[in-house]
This record gives C-alpha cells, structure tokens and sequence, in this order.
C-alpha cells in the first residue's frame, strides 16, 4: 500500500526524472562558473603582484644608478640615508662594499667628507656675469651668475641652463675666505636642486635657477660658489656672490631706503644688431622717462652701436644739451611739448639755469653691458638666445639697487598720458589705487606698425628744410603715429615694470613668480600704454587692414627729445663713424598696400549677358579683358564681376 493510496503512475515517474536530470545539470553550471571566477580573480591577484614587484624593482634600479650620479662619495657606509642636520660618522676600517647615499636637497655635506674634496682652484678667479661649463655633466650645463637672496631664508640662486626635462643633479661648494687678501679658502658643500624657468616652448635646453641653501657649518655668507656635476671632481666654475653686505654697489641697503629709481633690462642683442639712430632714440627717450640705469646683454652687436654703448658705459657725453638745429624751438611742436618745469627741475639743482639759450644739464644715466656667449643653438636649443636667463639675472642684479625694473625690447616704450615719467606714473597709481602688495604693473601693448603711413606733421613743407625736420622724420617715435586701435589682452604681448624684490620669477610678458602676497596690477589703457614699433608680426602688409587710430602722446617729448638725441649724436658722430642724419622727402610716403588681384574665368555667355551691346575683345581669358574704350566700359565690367560672382555664389 502506498501512503496515498494509489501506486505512482509512469508519466510522474518520467517527470521526476526529468526534474532531477535538470536540477543535477543546472549545479554543475554553477559550480563550473564560480570556478571559473575564483580562477579569474587568483589571475589578477597574480597580476598585480608581478607589476608591482616589476616596478619596485625599476624605482630600486633607478635609485641605485641616481644615487651614483648625485653623490660619488667614498666612505660612507652603505644605504645610509642623510636627513638635514644629520651626520654620519666615517670608518677606516670599514672596507667592505660601498653605496652612495642618498642626499636630499639642501644636504650639506659631512665636514670630514668635505676636507677630501679638490681645493679651490688657485688659477681661477671668480667671475661675474660669465657663461661658464660646469664640468662632467651628460648634456650642456652652464652658469652665469650667483646672487644671495636674502628673501628666502640664506639661500644662493645661481643662473644657469641646462636640459628642460630631467635636469642633471649637480652640488653647489661655497667658499669662504680664511682671512683678508689671501687666496686660501675653505669650502662646504650642498646638494643644491635644480628649478626650470617657465616659458621655453619646449626646447630641449631652458634657462633654469640652481638653488642652494645656506646651512652650517659656517654662519657667513660665502664669498663664491662653484656648481659641480661630480662631488670629487675639480670645479670648472667660480662664480662670485653678489648681493652680499660685501658687494662693492650694495652698501647694505634694505627694502625702507632702495633709490626711488627706474633700471630697464633689456634681452640680448643679435643678429649685429648696429641701429645707432635708433639706439640712441631707446636711451634718451627712456631718460625723458625717467629711467636711470641700462643693463643690456652683448650676443653679438655692430660697430657703431658697440662704439655708442661704451660711451655711455664710460660715461663720455657731452654734459649739456643744447637746442639742436640751433634754435630753442622746433617744428611742429605740441603745446603739451613744455619742457620749462623739467629744465627749470634740471637746472635749478645743477645751477645751469640757462632760460634763454635753452642749455640745461643732460640727465645721468648709467649702462651695464654683459657678454653673453652662450654655447647653445638659439631658436633649435633654447629660446631666443636664452632670453629668460637674461631677464631674470637682470632682475636679481637690480634687486635692491633700483626701486623698479622697467623689462622691455629695443622697439618699446612703455608712454604714460597723464604723467610725465614713469615714477610719476607709480606715484599717480599708489594714490588712485591702494597698491601695497603691488609687486608690478602690466602695460598693455599697442602696435605702432612700421608700414602705416608716416605722420604728416614731420613732413610738413618748409622752405628750408632744417636739421630738426630731418631729425624728427628720422626719429620712430616721432614719424610712426598711427597704431592699431584694438589693444592686446593681458599677458598677451604686454610688459610689465616691476619691484625686483616683490619678484621671484621673471617672464618675458607678465611675472610667472611672486614672493608670498604680492600681485600684478593690470594699469588701465588710459592711464599708460605699451608703444610697439614693428613691422606686421605674420609677415607681409596685412596688418595694415586692421583699424587703426592717429596717437601722438609720444610726442610730448618732441622738443627734448631732439635736443638730446641731437646733442649726443653730433657729440659721438666722429668717434663712432655714424652717418649724416638722412634729409626729410617733403612729403609723407603712402602707406604700403597690397592690391589684391583676383583672376575669374572667361565666359562667353556671362560676357555678352553683363555687356549688352559693348563689343568685346575675344581673345582674352581673364577678368583683365579689354573693353572699348567708351565711358560705360567700366560698367560693364562691374557689371560682369558681379554677375560672375552671383553665378559663382549660387
């Protein structure tokens, strides 16, 4: 008897097989698939373990052959990790296998370790604003200058350049006297780090900063530095440490009593670089502006404009200016030209109160000139003959000398409207704007092009043509008055005057860097603008298409100006074999334009079409076509373009 009754028939019988059947099949996929996943997951356990004992083994790898590089020392013990204020004490009898350690930045090394080092190189003096080697390194390395920067807490910051990607460590070795006027020197040794300056379109070389913390076991300031690639090698550089109290032009002034004073950078000159009209109209005009003190850097220059820089530099000028073209009035001169309260400020001091001969006193202005022969393909290694290198040692080489650095090109003046140097101009801004933690002042850059037409008034006609209208219609500042009317953003094209001591890096367009604090002041278009003269910057006459408007401000400084530049051209004229000032044309030459020529298919039909009845000549094939020679034979010429043209269109 079964439990229901009824004994199980076939078909339950066949269903319960089925089930089973299912239900066994369906656990074995089951099974088969978290198989399957676990396996997934131990292979990608294994995986990750493989990369990153591979990558451990590459840092290990990498940190053994760096460790060489940067120190090559003997007798330290091995892996042994230096911390800043850390010394290791060294064993003699320790002659097992050595490692280099690993020296963080700013690590001095241990004195011991020091005293084995090559001593000072009694055949090399220490120089000063010198592109030198710096020894054993794989790619070029040079350096240019050092300067203490008091700022950053006893740090050297040496100029140099070197590769943009993966610099080479390098270590720096103070000196320091043992006495006065001896040659012997002890040394200490750092591990410095190496800082690429911004802006270097990815060449492979960059100007860069070499930094070198100042730490025991002397308190002084050193007296040089060398940069070594290798610690054990002998230096192949001796760089002397300016902006110390010991600076022969420092005098120990601090941020409360630096000169109220404008210094002016300028990059390198190349290319022969001989413009000695134009040189002379950078210098004076600059002078008018307020500007004190020239640094320029010597890539390669001409004769003449050589011959006109050592002048300034030795200080050999004519030391009154006189009206030039003998008179005390000029030409077209502008009733904002005064130049009675300047030359009654000059010559009420000096006592060459001439009013009616119009002589004064010519404005003092100093010019350092720098060789600059840097080992490296401009443009194909390094920026345009490593131009930041330039700027920012100018930067630091002002740096408590001069209130402001004004960093701009030969074809540029930075022109206020409503003041008349460019101290005024600051003073003006502190007053209208609260700039305590103004660390510069960013121009905006206006383009006077070189192909816009002359201005008319330095070609007015004259029944004698003077040396003053010849001079004034040679002047860029005087002649070039029409610029473009739209004004660049900016940080595009625009220059800046800065306060060197606010500053930590320094760009060609705006300053990359500030010290903690400080800021850029973006000066209104109306109170002061960039004046840029150069021809169209695409190449070609173009540029001459865009609007444009007449600004004569420069022109302010007209009559002194002349005077100035006249005077000292005529003073330089024999010594520096420079040319007779070209005459004036009587008439202004036109603005250079290029005529656009559009060539159009010849068409029979179009032609009769636009034509009419005008009898045209078959034999041409290009929108050149001759007509007859009646009067509405220029209409149909129109007449037939435009056609064309809708045809074209449609």
């Amino acid at each position: 008897m079964y439990g229901n009754g009824s004994p199980p028939t076939s078909s339950s019988s066949a269903s319960s097989k089925l089930t089973g059947g299912s239900m066994s099949s369906r656990s074995k996929r089951t099974k088969k698939t978290s198989w399957g996943a676990r396996e997934r997951a131990g292979l990608s356990f294994l995986i990750v373990i493989a990369f990153f004992a591979i990558f451990g083994l590459i840092i290990l790898t990498e940190v053994s052959v760096g460790g060489r590089r940067l120190g090559d020392i003997c007798q330290l013990r091995p892996y042994t990790k230096l911390s800043i204020g850390m010394t290791v004490q060294l064993d003699p009898a320790d002659t097992g296998p050595r490692n280099p350690p690993i020296i963080p930045w700013g690590q001095m090394l241990p004195s011991k370790t020091e005293q084995t080092l090559p001593k000072y190189p009694a055949d090399m003096h220490p120089t000063d604003g010198s592109w030198e080697i710096v020894n054993g390194t794989r790619y070029k390395f040079f350096v240019f200058s050092a300067f203490y920067d008091r700022r950053d807490g006893r740090l050297v910051r040496v100029i140099g350049a070197t590769k943009t990607r993966g610099p080479e460590k390098v270590w720096c070795r103070f000196w320091y006297k043992t006495g006065e006027n001896t040659t012997r020197y002890r040394s200490a040794s750092v591990m410095a780090r190496v800082k690429i300056i911004r802006e270097n379109w990815n060449l492979k070389y960059s100007a860069c900063f070499i930094l070198c913390p100042i730490r025991g076991p002397f308190p002084d300031i050193p007296y040089a530095v060398s940069v070594v690639s290798k610690i054990k090698s002998p230096p192949g550089n001796v760089l002397l440490l300016r902006n110390t109290d010991n600076d022969p032009d420092f005098n120990n002034r601090t941020f409360s009593n630096i000169p109220n004073s404008i210094g002016v950078c300028v990059k390198p000159l190349h290319f022969n670089y001989d413009q000695a009209l134009y040189l002379l109209e950078f210098l004076e005009l600059n002078s008018l502006l307020g500007v004190t003190h020239f640094t320029f850097y010597n890539h390669t220059i001409g004769p003449k404009a050589s011959c006109i820089l050592q002048h300034y530099v030795n200080g050999n000028l004519p030391p009154m200016i006189t009206p030039f073209g003998g008179t005390s009035s000029s030409a077209g001169s502008t009733p904002q030209d005064s130049n009675d309260v300047h030359r009654a400020r000059a010559t009420k001091s000096n006592h060459h109160d001439n009013t009616k001969s119009g002589v004064y006193q010519k404005p003092r202005i100093t010019v350092n000139i720098l060789p600059w022969n840097l080992r490296m393909r401009s443009q194909k290694e390094i920026r345009t003959e490593g131009l930041f290198a330039s700027l920012n040692d100018c930067l630091y080489r002002s740096m408590y000398r001069y209130s402001h650095v004004a960093l701009i090109d030969l074809d540029e003046f930075i022109i206020p409207h409503h003041n008349d140097t460019l101290i005024d101009l600051i003073n003006w801004l502190s007053k209208k704007i609260n700039n305590r933690n103004t660390g510069a002042y960013s121009f905006q850059n206006a383009f006077f092009y070189l192909q816009f037409a002359d201005d008319s008034l330095v070609h007015e006609a004259e029944a004698d043509r003077t040396a003053v209208a010849n001079l004034r219609s040679a002047l860029t500042t005087q002649r070039k008055t029409r610029r473009r009317s739209k004004l660049h953003p900016q940080k595009q094209r625009s220059k800046y005057i800065c306060k060197p001591e606010a500053v930590i890096e320094a760009g060609n367009h705006f300053v990359w860097e500030f010290c903690p604090g400080r800021g850029s002041l973006n000066v209104p278009a109306d109170a002061a603008i960039l004046h840029h003269y150069r021809v169209c910057e695409f190449g070609g006459d173009d540029c001459i298409k865009s609007p444009s408007v007449v600004d004569r401000t420069a022109h302010r400084y007209s009559k002194r100006l002349l005077d100035q530049v006249g005077t000292v051209y005529n003073y330089l004229k024999d010594s520096c074999n420079l040319p007779d000032i070209p005459h004036a044309p009587t008439k202004p030459p036109p603005t250079r334009k290029k005529e656009l020529k559009v060539r159009i298919p010849y068409r029979p039909d179009l032609v009769a079409k636009a034509a009419g009845s005008h009898t045209v000549d078959s034999t041409k094939t290009n929108a050149s076509t001759s007509y007859n020679n009646s009067s509405s034979s220029s209409n149909s010429r129109s007449a037939l373009i435009k056609v064309i043209s809708n045809r074209q269109v449609a």
